[in-house]
Protein backbone atom coordinates (compact mmCIF):
# COMPACT_ATOMS: atom_id res chain seq x y z
CA UNK A 1 0.00 0.00 0.00
CA UNK A 2 1.26 3.48 -0.88
CA UNK A 3 0.88 6.16 1.77
CA UNK A 4 1.15 9.94 1.65
CA UNK A 5 2.11 10.54 5.28
CA UNK A 6 1.90 14.33 5.27
CA UNK A 7 -0.71 16.65 3.83
CA UNK A 8 -3.12 19.32 5.08
CA UNK A 9 -6.72 20.46 4.82
CA UNK A 10 -7.80 24.03 5.59
CA UNK A 11 -10.47 26.63 4.95
CA UNK A 12 -9.47 30.29 5.47
CA UNK A 13 -13.15 31.26 5.42
CA UNK A 14 -13.71 29.36 8.66
CA UNK A 15 -10.49 29.99 10.59
CA UNK A 16 -7.35 32.14 10.64
CA UNK A 17 -4.12 30.58 9.39
CA UNK A 18 -1.27 32.91 10.28
CA UNK A 19 1.18 31.25 7.92
CA UNK A 20 -0.98 32.03 4.88
CA UNK A 21 0.65 35.39 4.21
CA UNK A 22 0.38 37.40 0.99
CA UNK A 23 3.39 35.49 -0.35
CA UNK A 24 1.23 32.38 -0.16
CA UNK A 25 -1.88 34.00 -1.64
CA UNK A 26 -2.14 31.33 -4.36
CA UNK A 27 -2.97 28.68 -1.73
CA UNK A 28 -5.05 30.92 0.54
CA UNK A 29 -8.28 29.12 -0.29
CA UNK A 30 -10.11 26.01 0.93
CA UNK A 31 -8.52 22.60 0.38
CA UNK A 32 -10.37 19.47 1.41
CA UNK A 33 -10.77 15.75 0.70
CA UNK A 34 -12.64 16.31 -2.57
CA UNK A 35 -9.66 18.27 -3.91
CA UNK A 36 -7.10 15.64 -2.90
CA UNK A 37 -8.99 12.49 -3.88
CA UNK A 38 -8.38 12.65 -7.66
CA UNK A 39 -4.73 13.57 -7.12
CA UNK A 40 -3.90 10.58 -4.93
CA UNK A 41 -5.87 8.29 -7.22
CA UNK A 42 -3.83 9.42 -10.24
CA UNK A 43 -0.57 9.03 -8.29
CA UNK A 44 -1.40 5.55 -7.01
CA UNK A 45 -1.61 6.60 -3.36
CA UNK A 46 -3.90 4.39 -1.27
CA UNK A 47 -3.96 6.11 2.12
CA UNK A 48 -2.97 9.41 3.71
CA UNK A 49 -2.19 11.13 6.99
CA UNK A 50 -3.51 14.67 7.48
CA UNK A 51 -1.44 17.00 9.65
CA UNK A 52 -2.42 19.98 11.79
CA UNK A 53 -1.72 23.56 10.70
CA UNK A 54 -3.00 25.56 13.70
CA UNK A 55 -2.32 25.46 17.44
CA UNK A 56 -5.90 24.43 18.02
CA UNK A 57 -7.54 21.43 19.66
CA UNK A 58 -10.69 22.41 17.75
CA UNK A 59 -8.85 21.95 14.44
CA UNK A 60 -7.70 18.53 15.62
CA UNK A 61 -11.30 17.58 16.41
CA UNK A 62 -12.36 18.73 12.95
CA UNK A 63 -9.58 16.75 11.26
CA UNK A 64 -10.52 13.61 13.20
CA UNK A 65 -14.15 13.99 12.15
CA UNK A 66 -13.04 14.52 8.56
CA UNK A 67 -10.85 11.42 8.72
CA UNK A 68 -13.74 9.37 10.06
CA UNK A 69 -15.81 10.43 7.04
CA UNK A 70 -13.03 10.08 4.45
CA UNK A 71 -12.02 6.51 3.56
CA UNK A 72 -8.54 7.37 2.32
CA UNK A 73 -7.51 9.40 5.42
CA UNK A 74 -6.15 6.75 7.79
CA UNK A 75 -4.34 8.99 10.26
CA UNK A 76 -4.36 12.44 11.87
CA UNK A 77 -1.40 14.25 13.40
CA UNK A 78 -3.08 16.78 15.65
CA UNK A 79 -2.19 19.43 18.21
CA UNK A 80 -2.49 19.69 21.96
CA UNK A 81 -0.93 22.21 24.34
CA UNK A 82 2.16 20.33 25.47
CA UNK A 83 2.68 22.78 28.34
CA UNK A 84 -0.71 21.96 29.83
CA UNK A 85 -0.40 19.51 32.76
CA UNK A 86 -3.61 17.92 31.46
CA UNK A 87 -2.21 17.24 27.96
CA UNK A 88 -2.62 13.50 28.51
CA UNK A 89 -6.26 13.99 29.42
CA UNK A 90 -6.81 16.06 26.28
CA UNK A 91 -5.32 13.29 24.16
CA UNK A 92 -7.58 10.74 25.85
CA UNK A 93 -10.63 12.92 25.18
CA UNK A 94 -9.69 13.30 21.52
CA UNK A 95 -9.28 9.56 21.15
CA UNK A 96 -12.69 8.97 22.71
CA UNK A 97 -14.41 11.39 20.32
CA UNK A 98 -15.50 11.08 16.68
CA UNK A 99 -12.64 9.72 14.58
CA UNK A 100 -10.45 9.33 17.65
CA UNK A 101 -9.11 6.01 16.42
CA UNK A 102 -7.43 7.95 13.58
CA UNK A 103 -5.25 10.02 15.95
CA UNK A 104 -1.68 8.81 15.32
CA UNK A 105 0.50 11.74 16.35
CA UNK A 106 0.87 15.21 17.83
CA UNK A 107 2.79 18.21 16.45
CA UNK A 108 3.61 21.80 17.39
CA UNK A 109 5.14 24.51 15.17
CA UNK A 110 8.38 24.57 17.14
CA UNK A 111 10.27 26.54 14.49
CA UNK A 112 7.89 29.48 15.09
CA UNK A 113 8.78 29.70 18.78
CA UNK A 114 11.20 32.58 19.63
CA UNK A 115 13.24 30.30 21.89
CA UNK A 116 15.39 27.77 19.96
CA UNK A 117 15.48 25.65 23.13
CA UNK A 118 11.69 25.55 23.51
CA UNK A 119 11.75 21.76 23.30
CA UNK A 120 14.02 21.61 26.35
CA UNK A 121 11.42 23.25 28.62
CA UNK A 122 10.36 20.96 31.44
CA UNK A 123 6.66 21.50 30.78
CA UNK A 124 7.08 20.80 27.07
CA UNK A 125 8.99 17.61 27.77
CA UNK A 126 6.28 16.51 30.20
CA UNK A 127 3.76 16.97 27.38
CA UNK A 128 5.88 15.00 24.90
CA UNK A 129 6.12 12.16 27.42
CA UNK A 130 2.33 12.19 27.62
CA UNK A 131 2.22 11.82 23.83
CA UNK A 132 4.51 8.80 24.03
CA UNK A 133 2.59 7.27 26.92
CA UNK A 134 -0.56 7.48 24.80
CA UNK A 135 1.20 5.42 22.13
CA UNK A 136 1.35 8.32 19.66
CA UNK A 137 4.19 9.67 17.54
CA UNK A 138 5.58 13.15 18.25
CA UNK A 139 6.41 15.10 15.09
CA UNK A 140 9.20 17.66 15.14
CA UNK A 141 8.54 20.74 12.98
CA UNK A 142 11.99 22.29 13.25
CA UNK A 143 14.80 23.85 11.28
CA UNK A 144 18.56 23.73 11.87
CA UNK A 145 18.20 26.28 14.68
CA UNK A 146 16.03 23.93 16.75
CA UNK A 147 17.64 20.61 15.75
CA UNK A 148 20.12 20.51 18.67
CA UNK A 149 17.27 20.79 21.18
CA UNK A 150 15.29 18.24 19.19
CA UNK A 151 18.20 15.83 19.23
CA UNK A 152 18.53 16.24 23.00
CA UNK A 153 14.85 15.42 23.54
CA UNK A 154 14.90 12.43 21.19
CA UNK A 155 17.96 11.01 22.97
CA UNK A 156 16.44 11.56 26.41
CA UNK A 157 13.15 9.80 25.56
CA UNK A 158 14.05 6.48 23.95
CA UNK A 159 10.52 5.13 24.48
CA UNK A 160 8.92 7.94 22.42
CA UNK A 161 8.84 7.71 18.63
CA UNK A 162 9.78 10.95 16.85
CA UNK A 163 9.42 12.04 13.22
CA UNK A 164 11.38 15.00 11.84
CA UNK A 165 9.08 16.75 9.38
CA UNK A 166 10.39 17.93 6.00
CA UNK A 167 13.94 16.71 6.83
CA UNK A 168 14.05 19.73 9.21
CA UNK A 169 13.69 22.16 6.30
CA UNK A 170 17.29 22.54 5.07
CA UNK A 171 18.15 25.74 3.20
CA UNK A 172 18.03 24.06 -0.20
CA UNK A 173 17.73 27.33 -2.11
CA UNK A 174 21.18 28.30 -0.75
CA UNK A 175 22.74 25.17 -2.19
CA UNK A 176 24.18 24.13 1.18
CA UNK A 177 23.26 24.36 4.84
CA UNK A 178 26.27 23.61 7.08
CA UNK A 179 24.33 24.16 10.32
CA UNK A 180 21.61 21.75 9.20
CA UNK A 181 24.18 19.23 8.01
CA UNK A 182 25.99 19.15 11.35
CA UNK A 183 22.79 19.00 13.38
CA UNK A 184 21.29 16.25 11.21
CA UNK A 185 24.46 14.20 11.55
CA UNK A 186 24.09 14.29 15.34
CA UNK A 187 20.98 12.07 15.02
CA UNK A 188 23.09 9.14 13.84
CA UNK A 189 22.42 6.07 15.92
CA UNK A 190 19.15 7.26 17.46
CA UNK A 191 16.74 4.36 16.93
CA UNK A 192 13.58 6.31 17.80
CA UNK A 193 13.83 9.01 15.11
CA UNK A 194 12.34 8.89 11.61
CA UNK A 195 12.48 11.54 8.85
CA UNK A 196 9.81 12.71 6.42
CA UNK A 197 10.73 13.04 2.76
CA UNK A 198 8.36 15.99 2.42
CA UNK A 199 8.25 19.74 2.01
CA UNK A 200 11.53 19.96 0.11
CA UNK A 201 10.33 21.65 -3.08
CA UNK A 202 9.22 24.72 -1.14
CA UNK A 203 12.61 24.95 0.61
CA UNK A 204 14.20 25.17 -2.84
CA UNK A 205 13.71 27.98 -5.36
CA UNK A 206 10.01 27.67 -6.23
CA UNK A 207 10.52 28.49 -9.90
CA UNK A 208 13.85 26.93 -10.86
CA UNK A 209 14.34 23.90 -8.59
CA UNK A 210 15.36 20.53 -9.97
CA UNK A 211 15.49 17.12 -8.25
CA UNK A 212 19.28 17.41 -8.25
CA UNK A 213 18.98 20.39 -5.90
CA UNK A 214 17.20 18.21 -3.33
CA UNK A 215 19.31 15.06 -3.72
CA UNK A 216 22.28 15.97 -1.46
CA UNK A 217 19.98 16.61 1.50
CA UNK A 218 18.09 13.36 1.00
CA UNK A 219 21.35 11.48 0.63
CA UNK A 220 22.62 12.99 3.88
CA UNK A 221 19.58 11.78 5.81
CA UNK A 222 19.85 8.35 4.18
CA UNK A 223 23.46 8.22 5.35
CA UNK A 224 22.57 9.29 8.89
CA UNK A 225 19.32 7.40 9.42
CA UNK A 226 19.04 4.73 6.74
CA UNK A 227 16.34 4.00 4.19
CA UNK A 228 14.13 2.27 6.75
CA UNK A 229 13.65 5.59 8.58
CA UNK A 230 12.51 7.68 5.61
CA UNK A 231 8.79 8.32 5.01
CA UNK A 232 7.17 9.97 1.99
CA UNK A 233 4.80 12.91 2.41
CA UNK A 234 3.56 15.37 -0.22
CA UNK A 235 3.03 18.43 1.99
CA UNK A 236 0.04 19.22 -0.24
CA UNK A 237 -1.30 21.87 -0.70
CA UNK A 238 1.79 23.81 0.46
CA UNK A 239 3.74 22.02 -2.27
CA UNK A 240 1.60 23.77 -4.91
CA UNK A 241 3.72 26.88 -4.44
CA UNK A 242 6.49 25.03 -6.29
CA UNK A 243 5.06 21.86 -7.84
CA UNK A 244 1.89 19.91 -8.54
CA UNK A 245 1.00 16.82 -6.56
CA UNK A 246 2.03 14.45 -9.35
CA UNK A 247 5.38 16.20 -9.73
CA UNK A 248 6.08 15.91 -5.99
CA UNK A 249 5.40 12.17 -6.07
CA UNK A 250 7.51 11.61 -9.17
CA UNK A 251 10.36 13.68 -7.71
CA UNK A 252 10.33 11.69 -4.47
CA UNK A 253 10.45 8.48 -6.49
CA UNK A 254 13.45 9.81 -8.39
CA UNK A 255 15.22 10.84 -5.18
CA UNK A 256 15.14 7.29 -3.83
CA UNK A 257 15.43 5.34 -7.09
CA UNK A 258 18.90 4.15 -6.06
CA UNK A 259 17.43 2.16 -3.18
CA UNK A 260 16.30 -1.46 -3.46
CA UNK A 261 12.72 -2.16 -4.47
CA UNK A 262 11.91 -3.22 -0.90
CA UNK A 263 13.41 -0.02 0.51
CA UNK A 264 11.47 2.13 -1.94
CA UNK A 265 8.27 0.34 -0.97
CA UNK A 266 9.05 1.07 2.68
CA UNK A 267 9.57 4.78 1.98
CA UNK A 268 6.27 4.98 0.11
CA UNK A 269 4.10 3.22 2.64
CA UNK A 270 5.54 0.31 4.55
CA UNK A 271 7.37 2.34 7.18
CA UNK A 272 4.48 4.76 7.71
CA UNK A 273 2.01 1.91 8.05
CA UNK A 274 4.10 0.28 10.78
CA UNK A 275 5.20 3.44 12.57
CA UNK A 276 1.75 4.99 12.82
CA UNK A 277 -0.10 1.71 13.18
CA UNK A 278 -2.34 2.43 10.21
CA UNK A 279 -5.21 -0.01 9.81
CA UNK A 280 -5.01 -0.54 6.05
CA UNK A 281 -6.91 -3.36 4.41
CA UNK A 282 -4.55 -4.83 1.82
CA UNK A 283 -7.07 -7.39 0.52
Amino acid sequence: MRVDAHHHFWDPARATYSFLTDELASIRRPFGPADLAPLIRAAGIDATIVVQTRSSVEETEELLATAAATPFVHGVVGWVDLRDPAAGDTIARLRAGPGGDRLVGIRHQVHDEPDPDWLRRNDVQRGIRAVGEAGLVYELLVRARELPAARSVVASMPDVRFVVDHLAKPAIRDGADPAWDAAAASFRGLPNAWWKLSGLVTEADWRTWRPADLQPFVDRVLEVAGADRLIFGSDWPVCLLAAGYDQVVLTAEELVEGLSADAQAAVFGGTATRLYGLAIDSS
